[in-house]
């Protein structure tokens, strides 16, 4: 072997190791780089997560999103998200926040599902009280007590006394997959103890109805403004009579006048 040849074998190996010297460089590099700092991991919904669905894992897919863009009560990890339930409906691509879902705490989801400072009561209805079968969990509704007010069955009133109730399940199903009309026996609304105790005392005087409102439609009734009462009319204080003192021409006495009253005071000169 000349000597030429064996400086380009050599001049190979050299450049050989170099490329393969740098290329483990480079793939050691992007291996343990770190991740962007201007992104975030954030958890959003692989599929529809209907209300008072528990979350599981294939419901959730972790993606990176610009931090301005991520809300403060997003999760990061399906750890922190799986296993709570659903209080909202979510679409698929929505970014699960601890505003829409709650614990899980054991017994039914129904019990979740409930705000801390509400009550959860049912409600005995038919077709046409539970809107044709057209009530679903999620849905919102007003309620109309109507009574008897004579001793004739057309002498009766309707009055609203609640509005925008959640319906938090129909008969026992706390779920919103089904969107077909379903005859339920029971409604199962979300609302305050004062509320309740409202609802109770018109189901004994008579009979409710429910009224389907708009989602969009969160505007209750104003309550009516205070009567204003009169002011109470101040009567001026009277005048006092000032005595009036007169003296007799002998010297004898002093009348004293105060008003209509006259007395006569002796006195001794």
């Amino acid at each position: 072997m000349s000597s030429r040849t064996l400086s380009l074998v050599v001049l190979s190996l050299v450049l050989g190791l170099g490329a393969a010297w740098m290329a483990n460089n480079w793939l050691s590099g992007r291996l343990n780089a770190r991740p962007d700092d201007n992104m975030q991991s954030v958890m959003v919904a692989a599929v529809e997560i209907p209300f008072g669905t528990m979350v599981e894992t294939q419901h959730v897919v972790q993606v990176r999103m610009p931090k301005g863009t991520v809300p403060d009560d997003s999760f990061d990890s399906a750890e922190k998200v799986v296993g709570k339930i659903a209080t909202f409906s979510m679409l698929r691509g929505d970014i699960l926040r601890a505003a829409r879902v709650a614990e899980h705490l054991g017994g039914s989801t129904l019990a979740s599902l409930i705000d801390t400072s509400k009550r959860a009561v049912s409600v005995r209805v038919d077709d046409v009280v539970g809107v044709a079968g057209f009530l679903l969990p999620g849905n919102r509704v007003d309620v109309l007590a109507t009574k008897r007010v004579g001793n004739s069955n057309n002498d009766a009133e309707s009055k609203t006394i609640l509005e925008d109730l959640r319906v938090l399940a129909v008969d026992q199903t706390a779920s919103t997959d089904k969107t077909q009309p379903v005859v339920v026996r029971a409604v199962t609304l979300e609302m305050t103890s004062e509320e309740a105790e409202v609802l109770v005392k018109a189901q004994t005087e008579g009979r409710l109805q429910l009224a389907l409102r708009n989602p969009l439609d969160n505007q209750k009734k104003p309550e009516p403004a205070p009567v204003a009462q009169p002011a109470p009319v101040v009567e001026p204080p009277k005048p006092v009579a000032k005595p009036v003192v007169r003296r007799s021409n002998g010297g004898a006495g002093v009348t004293i006048i105060r008003g209509t009253e006259v007395n006569v005071a002796k006195v001794q000169l």
